[in-house]
């Protein structure tokens, strides 16, 4: 039973929006002042730099990875860029762009995926929208991703894996019928398709953020990194 004082639904809801748009709207901070201007699309260029640089071996931001560096932000934080990534151990988003201490929030989970993974891997995407002003959304998959290439295997085989692997498997199977019949390296499809299947799902399930998208103050974009050669493929 809800007591008398608690809000309505609509009520926190309607809260949760002046939020959002105050976040965006407020004076940047000390240490917002610090960071890139973050307009979606130079945020978005300042990743695709960054990732030039890792793929060159020419990274230039070690030093903004000290303690110190970590210790100047304790009062506060400012990403430029929520990054919806994969929990392998071969993808990490502040390596492969090339980027320090405060830059990006991530959120990592094996197959990156969104539809199904429930307000703990959704309300840490609204949270940096609506409290931390990111206005770039990244999905982030991965070439021979385990999960995918799991989900492509137990649906040809019709057959089902132990324990919570098995859910989380079941989240990316839509994926794999998305990509059915499309040319090419059928794990690559699935992949691609996995990430465009959370990107429509960021893009539709409201109130936060779908409403920012359609007011041009959000953009969400899908993207691959390849293992082999570090570079990272951003598409619609």
């Amino acid at each position: 039973m809800r007591s008398p004082n608690s809000p309505s639904r609509r009520q926190f809801v309607q809260q949760v929006g002046l939020v959002a748009g105050a976040a965006l709207a407020s004076a940047p901070t000390a240490v917002e002042a610090a960071q890139p201007a973050r307009d979606p699309d130079a945020v978005l260029a300042l990743l695709r730099e960054g990732n030039k640089r890792f793929t060159s071996g020419q990274t230039s931001l070690l030093s903004r990875r000290r303690p110190s560096d970590f210790a100047g932000l304790a009062e506060g934080q400012a990403p430029i860029v929520a990054i919806i990534g994969c929990a392998d151990s071969r993808v990490a988003p502040e390596l492969i762009f090339d980027q320090g201490a405060g830059d990006l929030f991530v959120v990592r989970v094996a197959g990156n995926v969104v539809d199904g993974a429930g307000a703990v891997v959704k309300g840490s995407i609204e949270f940096a929208v609506a409290e931390l002003g990111v206005q770039l959304i990244m999905v982030l998959g991965h070439s021979k991703c385990g999960a995918v290439k799991a989900a492509i295997q137990h649906v040809d085989a019709h057959d089902s894996l132990p324990g919570s692997i098995d859910g989380l498997v079941e989240m990316i199977k839509p994926a794999v019928a998305d990509a059915s019949g499309k040319p090419g390296d059928k794990l690559e499809a699935v992949t691609k398709a996995n990430v465009a299947r959370s990107v429509a799902k960021l893009k539709t399930s409201g109130p936060i953020i779908p409403e920012l998208v359609k007011a041009g103050k959000v953009k969400i974009v899908g993207a691959v990194y390849e293992l082999s050669t570090g570079a990272v493929e951003v598409f619609s």
